[in-house]
């Protein structure tokens, strides 16, 4: 049974087939525990399930159930005297179901947050340099640098806030936790603590494969007027995203030499975004595991 999973706020989230667990360390310190059956989109509609086409539908899947349990794990922090007035406000209105409204306007924000710093920001400063570099296979393999470049110091920053910190401990623990299970030992804090915090499915590959991929991609495709540039590369995400989804499932299998080169920058930059957890934090993995794999 393949496992994965992500680091939310203070705990673990696990998914394991038709089913998905987050464990939370509250702030009294007990571990809570939330288990749900899922149904992937693959599985709903067939089409879905087709190579390439599965990996645009598990992106836009992993950024809904991240985001859910993201909010999930951020509520044991939160105070209710704190809520904004504007969440008091949805609240009233929409009677209770201020949570799903905020999640959609923070999904629909974290989708233009990315396409203004990986899309329009590279596009727009490429074609400053329009006028020196004459081959539209140059300007578009500069763009695709310079996306990359935004994308490596982005992780950078944000890998050196407090907080994100703590996720990256427990993004280090989900893959100790992962790797323990796929050696087939028992789920015990001694055993999850021998393996490494770098693994190849990490989301981090997926996202550093996609910015090689799009690279590659948008360098056949000419240099057309800017508006029609940034509509191009917004419309080829899906494709560049189920690109990189066969790529990351082959690397997570394979262990040839080549496959090995291809997810050592990967492993690499996943030095950033995972850190070394502590053995609270280990405890927070198992039992998000254990409960994803119906293991008590």
């Amino acid at each position: 049974m393949q496992v994965g999973g992500q680091a939310v706020i203070e705990g673990v989230m696990m998914r394991a087939q038709d089913k998905m667990a987050v464990a939370v360390r509250k702030p009294d310190g007990e571990i809570e525990v939330s288990v749900e059956n899922i149904e992937p989109l693959y599985k709903k509609y067939e089409i879905l399930s087709l190579p390439f086409i599965r990996g645009a539908a598990a992106m836009i899947e992993s950024l809904i159930v991240g985001i859910k349990t993201l909010q999930y794990s951020a509520s044991f922090y939160e105070d209710e005297d704190e809520k904004s007035r504007f969440e008091k406000y949805l609240d009233e209105k929409f009677e209770g179901k201020s949570e799903n409204i905020i999640m959609s306007l923070t999904l629909f924000t974290s989708f233009a947050f990315a396409i203004f710093l990986f899309v329009l920001l590279p596009t727009f400063a490429a074609n400053f340099f329009k006028s020196k570099i004459q081959s539209n296979i140059y300007i578009n393999l500069f763009e695709g640098f310079l996306r990359l470049i935004i994308f490596l110091v982005y992780i950078y920053l944000i890998s050196k806030m407090e907080d994100i910190r703590r996720v990256f401990e427990y993004h280090g623990a989900e893959h100790k936790s992962v790797f323990c299970y796929e050696a087939g030992l028992p789920l015990t804090v001694e055993n999850v603590s021998k393996f490494s915090t770098l693994h190849p499915r990490c989301g981090t590959n997926f996202l550093l494969i996609v910015m090689l991929i799009s690279i590659f991609i948008f360098s056949f495709f000419g240099w057309p007027n800017i508006m029609v540039r940034i509509i191009s590369r917004i419309l080829l995400i899906p494709v560049v995203a189920g690109i990189s989804y066969e790529i990351i499932k082959w690397l997570g299998k394979s262990n040839t030499g080549l496959s090995r080169a291809l997810a050592y920058p990967g492993l690499m930059l996943q030095r950033l975004t995972t850190r070394e957890p502590d053995e609270k934090q280990i405890e927070v993995a198992i039992a998000a595991l254990k409960a994803a794999i119906g293991e008590e």
